[in-house]
């Protein structure tokens, strides 16, 4: 397949349906994620990338063990009805049963709150387009963008489960912070989400 010339994440230019799509996420190595015909190629990640989703996963696994809230990795794509769209988290967490789409076990429709760990090459992409089909679904309400390259969390918070306009921006910047969760009611100490990452 050819690429564009595009910033990354590279949009490739054939188009697929969502079946194909599907079929070829199966057996491919890479991950690439689709909107609407679209395919993007998603890129690795860092060491410091996944350790840094790994500390949340481990976290906050240990926080909710023993209530109905459920968090899952990058394995499991989100899927955006409106916008025809197959997305892949850093982390979410659904609250009860997740929602599937349709019969397919691995596209989820029901996140609460999805954590993104930035990196270079898709840092526009997590902030703007990303985050504005995110907020597409109705039971989406938190969202963290978490910077790799040093103690540096945004949050973002929808006041309002009846609106999709309502979000209020935080940051998180000295590791001696925590986090306050709103969709889970729980802290989680910057300590912890950068435990054993040097600067």
């Amino acid at each position: 397949m050819v690429f564009a010339q595009t910033s990354l994440p590279d949009v490739i230019t054939d188009r697929l349906t969502v079946d194909e799509y599907r079929a070829m996420e199966e057996t491919n190595l890479e991950r690439h994620e689709y909107c609407n015909g679209e395919i993007i190629t998603m890129p690795g990640g860092s060491e410091v990338h996944s350790a840094i989703a790994s500390n949340f996963l481990i976290y906050l696994g240990f926080l909710l063990r023993d209530t109905d809230f459920r968090l899952y990795s990058s394995d499991l794509r989100v899927w955006i009805p409106d916008y025809q769209c197959g997305t892949y988290t850093d982390l979410m967490m659904v609250n009860g049963a997740p929602e599937f789409n349709g019969d397919r076990n691995d596209e989820i429709l029901n996140p609460l709150l999805i954590v993104e760990v930035l990196s270079r090459s898709t840092e526009a992409y997590d902030r703007g387009e990303k985050f504005r089909k995110y907020r597409s679904l109705t039971s989406f309400c938190e969202y963290l963008l978490v910077s790799q390259t040093e103690p540096y969390i945004e949050q973002y918070h929808n006041l309002d489960r009846n609106s999709n306009d309502r979000w209020q921006w935080q940051v998180h910047s000295q590791l001696e912070q925590a986090i306050v969760l709103h969709s889970v009611n729980v802290e989680l100490p910057l300590t912890e989400i950068y435990r054993r990452i040097h600067f």
